[in-house]
């Protein structure tokens, strides 16, 4: 069995406080993507970026101090598309899910795939996490179904997880 993990689709990043327009383009490509899994019988996580009324006083709130995902307001639900979707649903207090991930037991995937936004930031730490978790697990990045910050990040992080021997799709 597959996994497809759904990273931080949520409104704050794609028409929010983080908002970013090659976020929304992919939107109905992961939902493809989504729908693809599931008829095959293989599961689908979603990630949500979470974060309290302290997240300005927090390191990374220090780094990009901009409110967002904010646990139980608008910017913290997944996108109207895909919460149809969004039956397992992992809660990471920080952009890689480290704590998260080892209340889970991925070693019965025969792969792990990643979507979602922020490639930069939140993809590439939690595909690394899991390289790192289970190296013998192919991890996967189906790049077109990813959106960076910019388009030059895209590139410079799609590279990264490649040398790391994350596969590119």
């Amino acid at each position: 069995m597959k996994l497809l993990l759904v990273i931080d689709m949520q409104n704050d990043f794609l028409t929010g406080s983080l908002s970013n327009q090659e976020g929304l383009n992919i939107i109905p490509l992961v939902k493809d993507k989504i729908l693809e899994y599931l008829n095959n019988g293989d599961e689908v996580i979603f990630t949500k970026d979470t974060h309290d009324e302290n997240y300005l006083n927090t390191s990374e709130g220090k780094m990009l101090p901009v409110e967002h995902c904010l646990k139980g307001t608008w910017g913290h639900d997944i996108c109207p598309l895909l919460k149809p979707y969004a039956k397992a649903i992992i809660e990471k207090k920080s952009f890689g899910a480290l704590e998260e991930f080892k209340a889970y037991d991925f070693s019965k995937y025969s792969e792990i795939a990643l979507v979602g936004v922020c490639t930069d930031i939140c993809v590439i730490s939690n595909a690394l996490i899991l390289k790192a978790m289970y190296p013998e697990t192919p991890i996967v990045i189906y790049e077109k179904l990813c959106a960076a910050t910019s388009l030059e990040n895209q590139k410079h992080s799609i590279s990264s997880m490649q040398a790391c021997q994350v596969i590119i799709k």
